[in-house]
């Protein structure tokens, strides 16, 4: 009789035997397909905060029913982090769980003020694009548009669009030049993080920064935009970093994810890692982004979410890293209609312009070496002062 667990046996019954792989590889994903992303999930208080603790988010609205209700909700909703994290986490199976790397999302909107705990959300992707990689032959580059959705009303809750390079079955011969679409490779887009990280003003010395610097007083509206009047007054640039860091661990690098759903084993498998180019598994992409958000807030008077655009994730975080942000103020208007980049803003029927103005902010996460690991633009509305 065999002994199917003697170490040499089993040994060679693991060579022979197929393996059942899970995910998709480029050549599954069609232009115009629609997925459907099974289990779903619940938004619950403990995931919520849960999330929150972890990456710093203390904002009391999403934490306290007093402080909810003088922001106008019914109770604490589930914080706009959480909620972009456990969207994306629930496709992971279905869209990356091949591999490949995060190269960038845009067009994040949060399409309702509040979304509360008990909500059962589904969600679905639809393929907008696939292209070649001119640059890495065994893979293909991938974008969705992802929808999470209330199960019960049907109500639209979050949509982004992603980019993922995925593994090929058969890789392709490329000439190592532009591609074909006119797009850029995907090494391009990891090396400038999007188009908002090349925009500067005058006044700027030979390494391409400003003249002068100049830091907000406060976190208020105001304080946004009088730093903005002072900054183009001087030929300067309103941008500085914040205090605060945190360092990944076993609960920011595995636990969180895992409770968002997140399958990658780019966060839970050591062993598959180890010879990966990171040598080590690393912080869900969501996790580093939400963590530098909740420095950033930290130091502003933040009130509503709106969205974010040109998000670009630039280098691995692995255990042990130390996440930090600086913040890059864009502009500020009281009320104004929609902005270049899409951004839905504060108009004059919105009954949160007397009590907030509109900020669009880059923001920038780096590690302990000074590294950026993330960039993206983000356009909130920020409480006035004057309320």
């Amino acid at each position: 009789m065999t002994d199917w667990t003697d170490p040499e046996t089993f040994a060679r019954a693991l060579e022979q035997v197929e393996t059942k792989e899970k995910g998709n590889c480029f050549e599954d994903f069609e232009e115009g397909d629609v997925i459907e992303h099974d289990p779903g999930l619940t938004l619950t208080k403990w995931g919520n905060e849960a999330w929150m603790s972890q990456t710093l988010n203390h904002d009391p609205a999403y934490w306290r029913p007093d402080a909810a209700a003088d922001r106008g909700f019914d109770e604490p909703p589930i914080h706009p982090d959480y909620l972009t994290a456990a969207t994306l986490g629930i496709t992971v199976e279905d869209l990356s769980e091949k591999g490949g790397y995060f190269l960038g999302r845009t067009d994040l909107r949060f399409e309702k003020d509040a979304v509360y705990p008990g909500t059962d959300m589904y969600v679905e992707s639809e393929v907008v694009n696939t292209a070649t990689s001119s640059s890495r032959p065994r893979y293909g580059i991938v974008s969705w548009r992802t929808r999470a959705k209330d199960l019960e009303t049907d109500d639209l809750l979050l949509s982004y669009e992603r980019t993922n390079m995925i593994p090929r079955r058969e890789p392709v011969e490329t000439d190592g030049g532009e591609r074909t679409d006119g797009s850029r490779s995907s090494s391009d887009l990891r090396s400038d993080g999007g188009s908002a990280a090349s925009q500067e003003g005058d006044g700027e010395k030979e390494d391409g920064l400003p003249e002068t610097f100049v830091t907000p007083e406060g976190g208020y509206f105001e304080d946004f935009v009088e730093a903005l009047e002072v900054a183009e007054a001087e030929n300067g640039a309103v941008a500085y970093r914040h205090e605060r860091g945190r360092t990944q661990d076993d609960v920011t690098v595995a636990s969180l994810p895992l409770a968002t759903l997140n399958t990658a084993k780019q966060h839970h498998n050591v062993d598959v890692m180890a010879d990966s180019p990171s040598g080590d598994i690393v912080t869900y992409g969501d996790v580093t982004r939400s963590t530098a958000l909740g420095h950033a807030r930290s130091d502003e008077e933040t009130w509503r979410e709106v969205g974010f655009d040109d998000e670009s994730f630039h280098t691995f975080v692995t255990p042990g890293d130390t996440v930090y942000a600086f913040t890059r103020v864009l502009e500020a208007e009281d009320s104004v209609e929609e902005t270049s980049t899409g951004s839905r803003t504060s108009s004059e029927n919105d009954p949160s312009t007397d009590e907030a103005g509109t900020v669009r902010f880059q923001h920038i996460a780096f590690n302990q070496d000074d590294e950026p690991v993330y960039s993206g633009t983000r356009t909130a509305e920020i409480r006035k002062r004057s309320n």
